[in-house]
């Protein structure tokens, strides 16, 4: 399925391409790597991906890589969000769960669902290399939503066949594969294909509005925050079958390798890094130091990650965020943040809900809006950019906050300082190449010792 994520710019053009730098991350531009213009389609090709579903046309088939959860969750959200929406296609790479999910998906639909799915069994592909056979059914638009480790391929095929992307979120388990997605963001949007992250808070009603407030200066400039995500944990590991190799059973429990989920700092609490993210203005952090470890989940039936993180990330000047996730059954549960300006303090609490500003001297604000569906949110605005022709393309800041988690986790994995700089030239890969079959070798893995040489 994934080819390793060793990706380098390409340069099959014969231009050399330079690494990606602190200033790409920091600056979006379609040119910030000098490899990507040989990726960009001829001028008039451009101009045919753009014109693609704009308003006045009808149908935009929709395929499904990934049916899980989440996945469902999307392709419903998806078809919901445009009358002329259909799910043409639908991948996994385990029998059964296809049917299962297609059966969900025309649940939400109700009445609508013979109208809205279109999914026979010769367009439901199983198999590590279904997701090609999903983008190269004829489709417009593809919800990639498997484990995270493949985001990266994915994402790449399904631009370079010209489809517009929901990308669920983490993008990547390792920073080799978050420079593969942003370089893959720019391709799109040389391309005028849309992109949109799965990062739901960013289209929440409250948090935007809030969030809008913050970066207005109604606190003044942000210089300390807190974000926790601290929950029950993930789903429980499935027994060992006999007929099962290494491998299947490492897909079957994906959320406990740190190769397929990135770890639950990545795959989950990334939600919070990326509230961090957003309030300091899509501006990486200079350096991260961390603490983590097993504390509850310490048997082998849950892989290797960790069970709970707590990170630090320096601004420069003084400024500092603050990051505590954890997985403790029984315990008591939070997702906030807190975040102090120089004018002033406001707190979040996504699962409250509660969002108030208190800026010194001036009356207290409070969200009082619409509370939509974030999901929901999510494909109404990729299905009305798609519409207008002006695609929304949330690449580099997506690719940023999958790194900062990314950079958290290795901190705390490694009991390093780690720098953004560092994090960018990173080559630690941790997906195996060319998997295309369940009896191929599965990763060795073990669990992480700080200071371990």
């Amino acid at each position: 399925m994934p080819t390793p994520h060793k990706i380098r710019p390409d340069t099959s053009s014969g231009e050399p391409a330079r690494p990606l730098t602190r200033r790409d991350f920091v600056r979006a531009s379609a040119g910030a790597a000098a490899g990507l213009a040989a990726l960009s389609l001829p001028a008039t090709a451009a101009r045919v991906a753009r014109a693609a579903h704009a308003a006045g046309s009808d149908t935009i088939k929709v395929g499904l890589v990934g049916c899980g959860g989440r996945g469902t969750g999307a392709a419903a959200q998806a078809l919901s969000a445009d009358a002329g929406c259909r799910l043409w296609a639908a991948a996994d790479i385990m029998p059964g769960r296809i049917a299962s999910a297609l059966g969900n998906v025309a649940g939400e639909m109700g009445d609508e669902a013979a109208a809205k799915i279109d999914c026979p069994d010769d367009r439901r592909f199983v198999g590590l290399d279904a997701y090609q056979r999903v983008i190269d059914s004829g489709v417009d638009l593809v919800v990639l939503a498997t484990p995270p480790a493949f985001r990266p391929e994915h994402f790449r095929y399904a631009v370079n066949a010209g489809k517009h992307c929901f990308v669920e979120k983490p993008m990547a388990t390792d920073a080799p594969g978050v420079r593969s997605v942003i370089e893959t963001a720019h391709m799109a949007k040389d391309r005028g294909l849309a992109v949109v992250a799965g990062f739901c808070w960013r289209y929440a009603d409250a948090e935007r509005a809030t969030y809008q407030e913050i970066l207005s200066g109604r606190i003044g400039e942000v210089r300390a925050m807190y974000t926790t995500y601290n929950a029950g944990g993930f789903p429980a590991p499935s027994p060992r079958q006999p007929e099962w190799s290494d491998l299947e059973f490492q897909l079957r429990n994906w959320h406990y390798y740190t190769w397929l989920s990135g770890d639950h700092i990545v795959e989950q609490a990334v939600h919070a890094i990326d509230w961090i993210n957003w309030a300091f203005g899509d501006r990486p952090p200079l350096q991260a130091t961390a603490v983590g470890g097993r504390q509850v989940r310490t048997g082998p039936e849950y892989g290797h990650i960790y069970d709970h993180f707590s990170v630090t990330y320096e601004y420069g000047g003084g400024a500092k965020a603050f990051h505590m996730c954890r997985h403790w059954p029984n315990c008591s549960n939070d997702n906030t943040a807190s975040i102090i300006g120089s004018g002033g303090h406001a707190f979040v609490n996504g699962w409250g809900p509660v969002h108030r500003i208190e800026p010194v001297g001036e009356p207290v604000w409070q969200y009082r809006g619409p509370r939509g569906s974030m999901y929901q949110n999510e494909h109404n605005a990729l299905m009305a950019s798609i519409r207008a022709g002006e695609p929304i393309n949330d690449g580099d800041w997506m690719a940023r906050s999958t790194l900062m988690a990314i950079m958290g986790r290795k901190a705390a994995y490694t009991g390093q300082t780690v720098t953004w700089d560092q994090m960018l030239a990173d080559d630690e890969a941790l997906v195996p190449q060319g998997l295309v079959r369940m009896d191929q070798a599965a990763p060795v893995v073990s669990v992480a010792r700080p200071g371990a040489r």
